[in-house]
Parts: structure tokens; C-alpha cells; sequence
């Protein structure tokens, strides 16, 4: 199972919300940001992605939860790496839900973004609401896409996004609303990380979103 880091695990909580960081960073990257939001009652649980070599980057080993062939994204998907790490994901939310009706949420930046989206198309007990910053869609996750009608989406993108351009992001939004998806978008005049803006709307959605539940 992934080794993981948690805020919040004690007392009684209302829903558990898993992190998923980006390449070359770890489960300590996202915890500033569960701190800002400022929710009671949610665990907050930071996986570790495994080390592996990624080819981009001349093959070094790091922190990631697939490989990268090229800057562009979308050429040669490792889609079994993503779909090994969305397995995972499901095994650790699995082990980690004491309720069985206690609602979950995955969110990630980056890669774990894009983890997040195929995670929950694939499958996670309980599954809420997912959050995807700063990530895009693969194309070959787009046949299970409809699978996650009725499930609150919030996607965030930097439109002066380096790493992972805007109009990437831009186009997996709207694969998702063509599969029948209602999504909170929100675009942000900032490059690959997030902002304070960022983090204010990531808490009202999740505020709305526990409320429902």
C-alpha cells in the first residue's frame, strides 16, 4: 500500500479527502494547501507517489505516479503506470475509510491530477468529488468518462501555464461536460502552481459539496 502522511485523523470526521502531489515532489508538497482551506471534520490523507525513472527527464529516478515519453503529454500515455497508480489509490482509500458512508474526495495537482480523474473513472469506493489542479484528461481514459456522471467535479487551471499548457486543461474540461459531466472550472492568471484564489474557491466548492452530502 502507499505510505502516506495525514492531518485530521482524530476525533470524529465527516469526510476523508486524498492528495495527490505532482512529479519530483511528495505527500508534504499538498499539505500546505489542506491548511489553508480551513474545514473541520475532513481527514486529509498525502500519499507518496513510488520512485521510478522518468524517460523526460533522461530516465532519473523521482517521486511519480507515471512516466512521461515527451513534452507533449499526450504522446505515448503510459496509461498502464496511470491506471497501476489509480489502482493504488483505490487500495489505500479502501483501507482507510472507517465509515463506509463517510464521503470521499480526491484532489491533485499535476500528475495528481491527472491520477485523480482515472482513479475515480475507474473506481473509488465512496467517491464524492474529486478535484483536478492544474492537470488534463488522457485520451484514453475518455470511453470511462461517463462513468462518473452525478460525481461534483471542480477542475482549476493556470492560464500561464508552462509545464502543462491552458488549452490542455482547457480541452479536458470540456471532454469531461461532453460526457455528460457538470464541471466547476476556474482559470487563474498565474503559471504551474496554485494561488490563494485558488485555494478560496477549493474551499467554498468543498464547503457546498459537504453540505450536500
Amino acid at each position: 500500500m502507499l505510505d502516506y502522511l495525514e492531518h485530521g485523523g482524530s476525533g470524529d470526521c465527516r469526510a476523508l479527502m486524498v492528495w495527490l502531489h505532482g512529479l519530483g515532489a511528495d505527500g508534504h508538497d499538498l499539505e500546505p494547501v489542506a491548511d489553508m482551506l480551513g474545514l473541520s471534520g475532513v481527514r486529509h490523507v498525502f500519499p507518496h507517489a513510488p520512485m521510478r525513472p522518468v524517460t523526460i527527464n533522461g530516465g532519473m529516478s523521482m517521486r511519480a505516479w507515471f512516466d512521461i515519453a515527451a513534452p507533449d503529454l499526450r504522446v505515448q500515455e503510459d496509461s498502464t503506470g496511470m491506471l497501476a497508480s489509480a489502482g493504488r489509490v483505490a487500495e489505500l482509500v479502501r483501507a482507510l475509510r472507517r465509515d463506509a458512508a463517510m464521503p470521499v474526495v480526491l484532489g491533485g495537482f499535476s500528475q495528481g491530477a491527472v491520477i485523480s480523474l482515472v482513479a475515480a473513472a475507474c473506481g473509488v469506493p465512496g467517491l464524492a468529488g474529486l478535484v483536478a489542479m492544474s492537470g488534463y484528461v488522457p485520451r484514453f481514459l475518455q470511453p470511462a468518462l461517463p462513468g462518473l456522471r452525478g460525481k461534483s467535479v471542480m477542475m482549476a487551471h493556470g492560464e500561464q501555464d508552462e509545464v502543462i499548457p491552458f488549452a490542455l486543461g482547457k480541452a479536458g474540461c470540456e471532454t469531461l461536460v461532453q460526457a455528460g459531466l457538470a464541471v466547476d472550472w476556474h482559470a487563474y492568471t498565474m503559471p504551474h502552481t496554485i494561488c490563494r484564489e485558488e485555494v478560496a474557491d477549493l474551499a467554498a466548492w468543498l464547503k457546498r459539496l459537504l453540505a450536500a452530502g
